[in-house]
């Protein structure tokens, strides 16, 4: 680019790139990589400037790849790189900064051009422009270098591997990273997820392959680290008062120009731009990971990245390698730890969390081990709790990690044990004082409200009902608010039940009382039904039930059918009442199980879950004889029967106080064996088949969305729409 580039519009008609891309041949020995090379360019700091950048580059490289297959200078560009790189763990030690300079730069040029090559061409085509070689004399780089694209790459991974991370090499070993990403960043031209890649086979065999764990250790490490980019302003080279030569002249500009692109924010949205600013390195190290992660395997070959992920263990592990694994290594867990902690406010640092958790089964044992679980746990629960501000794609995985933490029994009796105080973000009602445990029932509920309301996505409160189940034989001491909650969720399905069972079967003449008493329900459910609804619900229920006990799928279908014929048409959509109802049932069902669950192994730990159940007894009662409903309604009525008689014979006018030292002295009471045993309510989450349908584009997007210094025009972008996540 040269001394004189001082704006990405001149970029085009700079004299070093324009014979870089031109009609001459240039040797690697030639003075014009020095002149190319030295160069103090501002890399761009925003969309805008990078989208400048993209389309000068375009420029650029329409002419490069016109003539590079008679002047072959792409290859001589790189093996002056690769000759360059030979020294960077000598100049790194010998603060040789010049040195790392120009070998930034010159990775810096290459990747920019890759970039365009590999939006613009086919694998065999880029592979191809490898090939050429130029005319104008011997190579310095040796005959040796039978294939520069597997050169380059294992190049690159070994510059990440080895190279000390300093000031002065902070710069390269963020291009390395960076540049990578744009050799994988093929899959991103193709809807269709790539299962034969020339790129995917020079990364999973060969000359690469011995450096798998290496890669990944370091990758984890730049993580945990978080270290922070060399700050704006901080000076690679002395100032030169008396002209010097032509490098050390131009120097003095390299502060503002080449320090720049460790604060960037990339292209993606607002909050994640303000994480990478922090640490690029660890930002960009992290995508590349989970890009390398989630690579198909071959028919040969296993992912070998998704293995040493799969195995890796703690430093103070002392148990010996399975030999099936080459790729195994160990890293520090409880720095990782700290790291997952602190991060999970970005979407690839919950993916992460995700895949070790499911896949790696000594991260997922030192975690469960944990005694300070609340540290975890409390990120993922604010990512819910905030849903309306997350990607869907972010919210399932936080999902999802919950429900692999539920699957333990010791995770589900731990966060009982632990007593919050203040949660500031929660803004329902003011939580001075309340168990994790009981603060993870209100935002899963709160979750399954929200998607039921606006979502609507079954896998998504499937999952959160399976959480929640996972936990119930372990509910203890559940603060008010939670088991309020759990009850009033119940109710407010029951109320809707009824309601729409009602416009099925009467869908002309459905009572307009009932209709508003659910119009008038608040968001929240807490709202109580007056005595006139109470008592239309009560009849309704009666005979809908009545009704259904008869044939309960016979008779839902003729309703089905009915409404549909008074809509005119049998293929017209049924409402989203209609059409909900199966849901609803779903969800009923399983808060019972949930609820009978709790009855059933800890009701002497809960006696505000009893209380909250006698309070809305009446709408518990109507379901007795629903035919869904029935066997798992017996424990749940025995219990209110049970507890409601001796309220009676405590007299009236009894205080909150009272009333919970009624059900205490009850519970102890109680006889167990009235109470029917029913199975265990346990769930594990599994992978889909073919999960890579939904990871590969997932994880693209956030390379596309988060990435550093990189921009892809979105209308080249086939692998997902831009909505998407």
């Amino acid at each position: 680019m040269g001394a004189n580039s001082s704006s990405i519009s001149e970029l085009p008609e700079n004299e070093y790139l324009q014979k870089l891309s031109g009609s001459e041949p240039i040797s690697e020995n030639d003075p014009f990589w020095n002149q190319l090379l030295s160069f103090s360019f501002t890399t761009p700091t925003n969309s805008a400037d990078l989208k400048l950048l993209e389309e000068a580059t375009i420029s650029v490289c329409k002419s490069l790849v016109e003539k590079n297959p008679r002047t072959g200078n792409l290859g001589s560009l790189i093996k002056v790189f690769l000759s360059r790189t030979k020294e960077l763990k000598i100049s790194a030690e010998c603060q040789n900064h010049l040195f790392i300079w120009q070998a930034h730069n010159a990775l810096f040029i290459i990747c920019c051009l890759l970039k365009v090559f590999i939006s613009r061409m086919s694998e065999e085509e880029l592979q191809l422009h490898f090939t050429y070689e130029e005319k104008a004399g011997p190579s310095s780089y040796g005959a040796e270098c039978e294939d520069l694209i597997e050169e380059l790459l294992c190049c690159l991974v070994q510059l990440i591997v080895e190279i000390p991370l300093l000031d002065i090499t902070y710069s390269i070993s963020l291009e390395a990273v960076t540049t990578l990403i744009v050799f994988l960043s093929c899959q991103l031209f193709h809807k269709e997820i790539l299962r034969e890649s020339i790129i995917h086979r020079y990364l999973m065999h060969g000359r690469c392959l011995p450096y798998t764990s290496r890669l990944v250790k370091t990758l984890l490490y730049n993580f945990i680290r978080q270290e922070r980019s060399p700050p704006p302003g901080t000076h690679v080279f002395q100032q030169q008062t008396d002209g010097g030569g032509l490098l050390y002249g131009i120097a003095s500009g390299v502060a503002t120009g080449l320090w720049t692109v460790f604060t960037l924010g990339g292209v993606g949205s607002k909050a994640s731009a303000q994480l990478e600013q922090c640490s690029p390195l660890a930002s960009q190290s992290l995508l590349l990971l989970l890009v390398l992660a989630n690579l198909t395997d071959t028919p040969d070959t296993p992912n070998p990245y998704r293995q040493a992920i799969m195995s890796f263990k703690n430093t103070q592990d002392n148990t010996a390698f399975s030999s099936s694994n080459p790729h195994a290594f160990q890293i520090n867990f409880n720095s990782l730890y700290t790291a997952l902690c602190e991060q999970q406010r970005s979407d690839q640092a919950t993916l992460l969390l995700y895949m070790l958790l499911h896949q790696n089964s000594n991260v997922r044992t030192y975690v469960l081990a944990r005694t300070d679980i609340e540290n975890l746990v409390l990120p993922i629960l604010e990512i819910l709790y905030h849903v309306e501000e997350r990607n869907s794609h972010h919210v399932y995985m936080a999902l999802i990690i919950l429900l692999i933490l539920t699957e333990d029994d010791g995770f589900n009796r731990s966060i009982h044990e632990v007593i919050l105080k203040n949660i500031t973000w929660y803004a329902e009602r003011v939580l001075t004082e309340i168990s994790l445990g009981s603060l993870l029932i209100l935002v899963v509920i709160r979750t399954i409200q929200y998607n039921m309301t606006r979502t609507r996505d079954k896998y998504l409160h499937t999952n959160c009902l399976a959480a929640l189940a996972n936990m119930s034989a372990q509910f203890r001491s559940l603060h008010q608010y939670a088991a309020q909650r759990i009850i009033s969720y119940t109710c407010r399905h029951l109320r809707r039940y009824v309601y729409v069972l009602d416009k099925l079967y009467f869908p002309h003449s459905h009572c307009s009382t009932l209709q508003h008493c659910f119009s008038t329900l608040s968001d929240n459910g807490e709202e109580l039904l007056s005595l006139t609804c109470s008592h239309i619900l009560r009849s309704y229920a009666s005979s809908l039930f009545s009704l259904l006990s008869k044939k309960h799928n016979k008779v839902l279908e003729q309703a089905t059918q009915s409404l549909r014929g008074s809509l005119g048409s049998n293929d017209s959509p049924l409402p989203d009442y209609a059409q909900d109802l199966n849901v609803i049932e779903e969800v009923i069902r399983m808060m019972l199980e949930i609820i009978n669950s709790c009855l059933t192994n800890s009701l002497h730990h809960n006696p505000n879950l009893v209380y909250a159940l006698l309070y809305k007894r009446d709408l518990f009662e109507q379901f007795r004889t629903h035919p869904s409903f029935q066997d798992i309604m017996q424990n749940i009525d025995l219990v209110i029967s049970f507890f409601s008689s001796r309220l009676e014979q405590a007299g009236a006018e009894l205080s909150v106080e009272r009333v919970l030292e009624i059900i205490k002295q009850g519970a102890v009471a109680l006889p167990k064996d009235r109470l029917r045993k029913f199975p265990e309510l346990k769930f594990k989450y599994v992978e889909e088949e073919q999960p890579e349908e939904f990871f590969i584009p997932y994880v693209w997007s956030l390379v596309y969305n988060s990435a550093v210094a990189l921009y892809w025009n979105p209308r080249d972008i086939q692998l997902f729409t831009m909505d998407s996540g």
